[in-house]
């Protein structure tokens, strides 16, 4: 009998960017565009770097989307690594893009927050009346193709966003298949742990979500846009009082 050859497969982490404040104190957006770390967000980008260094990873490259969340949660845990790699930018990764609440009528605004992030999601689906799931899919999958076409490197560190760690975490999923799982948690500074073969359908998944300063996830039972819409609600219910 022939020797059994075990096949090769490169790694990919994935990770949510650290923690952020979407709301100032009197309820205003900020610009998700702008948005940069808060305390807690940059305590967990540097918790996902010192277990990277505990576990001894180099990486290879190093990916942000390019907002400024994403390109500090990369810098965040290169530093805790002992690393320097320039963290290169592709904005088809950037997060899908929401429209203007203004636009919505008031019945349309809870499903706009919810609907997007629950269960398998129609690529129909607009997240807050913007950027529809198969408009993410659309650019963001041809990135991932890309990527595994560059035989250069064998560790790659991608820093992104929720939406679309969803999007590549269900193509990964479905072995290189095209679908939105949108109940998959992607907690902020979560890392995910990915292989890919040299067949476009030999994908790997070792970790998802796993969240280095609470891996249990004990406090948490809801998700990003449901905690997001609570905090909409009580921004809005405070400018009717």
């Amino acid at each position: 009998m022939a020797q059994y050859q075990l096949p090769k497969r490169r790694r990919i982490f994935l990770m949510r960017h650290g923690d952020v404040t979407y709301f100032d104190d009197s309820g205003r957006a900020i610009d998700p565009e702008s948005v940069p770390l808060n305390a807690r967000g940059r305590e967990e980008a540097s918790a996902a770097g010192r277990e990277f260094a505990a576990g001894n990873v180099r990486f290879d490259r190093v990916i942000a989307s390019g907002l400024p969340r994403t390109l500090e949660t990369a810098q965040r845990v290169l530093e805790a690594t002992s690393q320097s790699i320039d963290v290169e930018v592709w904005p088809e990764w950037q997060e899908i893009r929401g429209g203007k609440l203004k636009d919505l009528t008031v019945s349309d605004i809870e499903r706009a927050f919810l609907s997007v992030f629950d269960g398998v999601v129609p690529e129909e689906t607009r997240f807050l009346g913007g950027e529809t799931i198969g408009e993410l899919l659309d650019r963001a999958l041809p990135a991932v193709a890309r990527l595994r076409e560059d035989r250069s490197w064998d560790t790659v560190l991608l820093v992104l966003h929720g939406g679309v760690n969803r999007a590549l975490l269900s193509h990964a999923i479905t072995a290189g298949g095209r679908a939105f799982f949108g109940h998959l948690s992607q907690a902020t500074g979560c890392i995910n742990a990915l292989d890919v073969g040299d067949k476009p359908a030999d994908w790997v998944v070792h970790a998802i979500n796993h969240s280095p300063p609470s891996p249990l996830h004990a406090d948490v039972r809801n998700t990003t846009m449901e905690l997001l819409y609570a905090q909409f609600v009580r921004y809005k219910a405070g400018d009717m009082n």
